[in-house]
């Protein structure tokens, strides 16, 4: 039976009695007491009932309630007692991290007294069982912040009301629903003013529920890309868990480029420096220690060295939470392609109220001038009118020139380009990229170069130990007990102390589980498991006294320890074979013994280095000394223990994503810390360098050869390099910013904290979502989760799917307005009336703009954007494709629909209502049909892949069946009346000649020159303004 010791209430079951309390005071202490032993009764039913139905039942699944859990090496984890209250006063905790209090500190008893309150193990965590998990959320909080509410549909219902256009309209619809009920009484009256009315209501609704969906969007976004991966210690295992999920007493586990993601204390760790200029502003990073300052804050960046971390206070409680609590997402964003497309709306819009204003003028000449007649008779007669019959016909002229403002305003280019970045996002999402940026889904597909990492981007990442060279000697995998113990000894040493990666035993096998980066999981795995290292045991008999972790400028880590034997003083480095070997003055032997390094033995193990990069292996090179000082890290005299070659395969698929991206007009630069000839061999395999170039002399430098050239050299070469290796983050940064000089637009992957600058000097930054960190990811516009090249090339072609879905509903929009302006203009010049109501105008400019957009903007991308050369920063929104297209379509419709207006009723031997009806029936399927051609500019079957796409076919079928109901259906509201059959089919006929024009107008050749250019109209109204100096905030 366990002790119970933990529900020991002996003292106060004597103090019962004591004759100082009140006979009141007595009778509670007995309540209390009651309360307490009826508990422990529970606790004990609890535990003995499971043990006579299972005697065998092992103490690990029965404590985890209400006692310690017993560990392989016989250590324990605390768990919390289902009645367990904190030995620490919460709010007094969460003011004293906040303070930086160490007095504070001191008086709880230290760290380790913080932790054995908290009833955590700083060695093996806490328990990773979900009852554990969810009883420490409900004492001290979960790690979320509170978030001001998202914007309802009712915020964007009044957002849409500010259009000015919007108001006008409903002051017409008031006037006219007034007059119109005055003169023809209610029953007949309403129709005009509450057609504009519902028609107004039908526009206001459809903006504020695609802006309230693009709000979701962006909600949901923020929630993903704010979903942090953070590694914990529970249950004596390190394991990896939502940053949501982080619970006070969790030890988490801190790197270089990690955001900590709550409040919390030093435990354990070396060289830690913290980026605080998150939450104080300050530059200058901050070095943490268990002893002078043990305080870690989330939100902030670790920016060198790793530790252990306890956490005190998560979410609300910590200084970032109440910070972030206070801050709304952003979601309106304006993206570069936006802001030219309201450039060109505002620009159309001025024209339409040119138009207006003219047709304004014209109407209420003709009006006032008796130049109009309504049922064949003068409709002004002077002062014989009355004042309402006078007013009524103002505001049905005014009614009809605000219309044509309506219609020729497209309103439908921003919700097409909302809907097809938010389309594509999700897209994107299932194709393993998550779009951080909304700017980046359109630049992407204007990129003229990709800067590419190698490892995990075009390798898999899994490295593997498959060469082995001690000193001059190879060492094969049946020869390594032929090792000294001694050279093995200090491999162990060399492998097992200076690394952040970590072995644990597995449950599901005798294998042991590796944990940290690729390399050192390799490194780890190789050491144990082909030369038997027991890295508890090696721990065991040395003491780390410094380490220098690994960073890419030195390309090496090291670490000094004290071995307890002898209190002897080691010396370990680690890291790029070349760096390693010039710190090197002598060589170990395979039998214990020390050889010097002359020029000659230099020069062999050089070569087998080479040797080994050229076989596009990564080498990897260890070096030790006995040394006599133990304040530093020596860095010369240093004797070669041994060089590893490790391979890392490329990853399948990524020679043919590379071809693509070449076809596609897009060069392919391969920047890696590697040393020449493993990039070079990578680099051919990948397809980045073909084996019959000429110029490979100039395709390949090392990072130190660029950054010494002379500016002028750089711009004369950059655009030659297609491989940099023993490359530093500021070499990158220093590739792309000559490649935008040069006018390039470029795409850049990154995974480490110091490829931050050069991923926010990039037009595009790709962080990776598996090995990147979170200082990558945040200064990234997307990342890509699976760390893989080829889904590069997939946000490629997503990135010209956007701007040539854009272009397409631009084309689609531009006939209708130009085609309803001219038409409308005419008419009412010609013959003081306008053909197309308002009411009609409206329902066109609904239908078009919103199931328009619907029905472009969603197309998928294909294969052949990727045959077409990239955009470029400069080329026209409105290309001379795109006009040819435009204005033949305009041109017919304008044409038929004038032929209708001024000759329709004797043609068709109809009377003026019926002529209306057709030339509004007409109107629509035009663009019905139009919208067929639109789906392809330049070729010239426009059916292709069609049945792939069920939305366009499904929106086109809504399309005709709300037009059918117009007519047919809604006489009053749309001011129609029915058509028969052969009317139809003429409407129809009429229509579809849409296609064989649009078919043969793509026969016409067109210049390279804008069209634009030809007027004296700024070129920037219609062209990209972002020139390669500016950058996106």
């Amino acid at each position: 039976m366990r002790d119970l010791k933990e529900y020991d209430y002996s003292a106060l079951l004597l103090n019962l009695t004591t004759s100082s309390l009140s006979k009141a005071q007595r009778r509670w202490r007995i309540a209390y007491a009651a309360i307490y032993s009826a508990r422990a009764m529970l606790s004990l039913v609890k535990e003995i009932v499971p043990r006579r139905i299972d005697p065998e039942a092992s103490d690990a699944s029965l404590s985890l309630s209400y006692t310690a859990l017993e560990s392989h090496d016989g250590a324990t984890i605390n768990s919390m007692p289902l009645s367990y209250v904190p030995d620490i006063d919460k709010e007094r905790l969460v003011e004293i991290i906040k303070g930086k209090s160490l007095q504070g500190i001191q008086a709880l008893g230290g760290i380790e007294g913080v932790a054995a309150s908290l009833k955590t193990n700083p060695t093996k965590g806490i328990h990773g069982n979900e009852q554990e998990v969810r009883r420490r959320r409900d004492l001290f909080g979960s790690n979320t912040y509170q978030k001001p509410p998202p914007k309802g549909l009712l915020f964007f219902v009044y957002e849409a009301f500010k259009d000015t256009t919007i108001w006008i309209l409903l002051a017409c619809a008031t006037l006219a629903l007034g007059f119109g009920i005055k003169e023809h009484g209610i029953k007949e009256g309403w129709y005009e003013g509450g057609s504009i009315f519902v028609a107004v209501f039908l526009v206001i609704v459809v903006s504020a529920l695609s802006n309230f969906r693009q709000e979701r969007q962006f909600d949901k976004l923020s929630k993903i890309s704010n979903d942090i991966k953070v590694e914990v210690l529970r249950d004596s295992r390190r394991q990896h868990i939502s940053i949501f999920d982080v619970v006070v007493g969790d030890v988490v586990f801190l790197k270089i480029g990690d955001q900590i993601p709550a409040d919390g204390l030093f435990l354990d760790g070396h060289s830690l420096q913290v980026d605080e200029s998150s939450m104080t502003g300050e530059s200058d990073h901050l070095e943490v220690d268990h002893k002078n300052n043990p305080f870690l804050f989330s939100g902030t960046k670790i920016v060198d060295g790793f530790a252990q971390m306890l956490v005190v206070s998560v979410g609300m409680n910590t200084t970032w939470g109440e910070t972030m609590s206070s801050i709304n997402q952003d979601s309106s964003e304006r993206t570069p392609l936006q802001v030219r497309l309201d450039t060109l709306t505002s620009t159309i819009g001025k024209v339409g109220l040119t138009v207006a204003a003219l047709v304004l003028v014209v109407l209420l000449v003709r009006y006032f001038t008796g130049n109009t007649e309504k049922d064949g008779k003068r409709e002004y007669n002077g002062s014989k009118t009355p004042v309402d019959t006078v007013v009524n016909s103002v505001v049905r002229i005014v009614a009809a020139a605000v219309t044509i403002v309506v219609v020729a305003i497209p309103e439908g280019l921003p919700l097409a380009v909302t809907l097809t970045l938010a389309y594509s996002m999700k897209r994107m999402m299932s194709d393993q990229a998550m779009v951080r940026k909304l700017s980046a889904c359109e630049t992407m597909g204007s990129a003229t170069v990709i800067c590419t990492d190698k490892t995990g981007t075009l390798t898999l990442n899994e490295m593997k130990v498959t060469k082995f060279w001690l000193g001059q000697e190879s060492i094969h995998e049946d020869s390594t007990k032929m090792i000294s113990s001694d050279i093995l000894d200090i491999l162990y040493q060399g492998t097992g102390l200076n690394t952040t990666g970590s072995v644990c035993a597995s449950d599901s096998g005798p294998t042991p589980e590796f944990s940290g980066s690729p390399t050192e999981k390799a490194l780890l795995s190789w050491t144990v498991l082909n030369l038997g290292m027991d890295m508890e045991s090696v721990k065991q008999k040395h003491d780390v006294i410094l380490v220098e972790t690994f960073n890419s400028a030195k390309k090496r880590s090291g670490v000094l320890v004290r071995r307890k034997s002898d209190d002897t003083v080691h010396v370990h480095w680690k890291g790029a074979a070349e760096m390693v070997l010039a710190m090197c003055s002598h060589y170990y032997t395979s039998i214990g013994s020390i050889e010097l390094m002359d020029p000659t033995a230099k020069n062999t193990i050089q070569e087998i280095i080479k040797g080994m990069a050229a076989s596009s292996l990564r080498c990897i090179a260890f070096a030790h000394k006995v040394s006599s000082n133990d304040s530093g890290l020596e860095e010369d005299g240093l004797n070669l223990m041994g060089i590893v070659g490790l391979k890392d395969p490329c990853r399948p698929g990524v020679s043919k994503a590379v071809e693509t991206c070449k076809l596609a007009g897009v060069t392919i630069k391969m920047i890696t810390g590697d040393n020449v000839f493993t990039a070079k061999a990578i680099a051919f395999e990948c397809g980045i360098l073909d084996h019959d170039d000429k110029d490979e002399e100039e395709a390949v430098v090392e990072g130190v050869q660029f950054r010494n050239y002379t500016e002028e050299e750089r711009m004369q070469k950059v655009e030659k390099i297609r491989v940099m290796a023993r490359s530093s983050p500021s070499d990158k940064l220093l590739m792309v910013k000559c490649l935008r000089l040069k006018g390039h637009v470029v795409a850049v992957t990154g995974d480490g904290t110091n490829d931050a600058p050069a991923l926010k000097e990039a037009d595009i930054g790709l962080s990776m979502g598996i090995q990147g960190t979170e200082v990558a990811k945040e200064s990234s516009d997307i990342v890509i989760l699976d760390d893989n090249f080829t889904s590069v090339a997939t946000v490629l072609k997503w990135g010209r799917c956007v701007y040539n879905n854009i272009q397409k509903f631009i084309q689609f929009q531009l006939t209708v307005n130009v085609a309803a302006l001219v038409i409308n203009f005419i008419a009412a010049v010609s013959a003081g009336e306008v053909p197309l109501t308002a009411v009609q105008l409206l329902w066109v400019n609904l239908i078009m703009d919103t199931l328009g957009a619907l029905a472009l903007a969603t197309e998928r991308p294909t294969n052949e954007l990727l045959k077409r050369k990239p955009v470029g920063r400069t080329e026209a929104l409105i290309t001379n494709v795109m006009w040819r297209n435009l204005l033949a379509q305009s041109l017919y419709q304008i044409a038929v629909l004038l032929i209708l207006q001024f000759k329709g009723m004797s043609i068709f031997n109809v009377r003026k209502e019926v002529k209306d009806t057709l030339i509004f029936n007409t109107f629509v399927l035009c663009q019905v049909f139009n919208e067929f051609n639109a789906r392809e500019m330049e070729k010239k079957n426009v059916f292709k892949g069609l049945h792939r796409n069920r939305l366009f076919i499904g929106i086109i079928a809504i399309t005709i069946v709300l037009q059918v109901i117009m007519v047919e259906f809604l006489k009053k509201f749309a001011d129609t009346v029915r058509l028969n059959g052969w009317q139809w089919g003429t409407c129809i006929a009429i229509a579809s000649l849409s296609w064989p024009i649009g078919f043969f107008t793509k026969f016409i050749p067109v210049s390279k020159t804008p069209f634009l250019s030809y007027f004296k109209n700024p070129r920037s109204l219609f062209k990209g303004s972002r020139s390669p100096s500016l950058k996106k905030p």
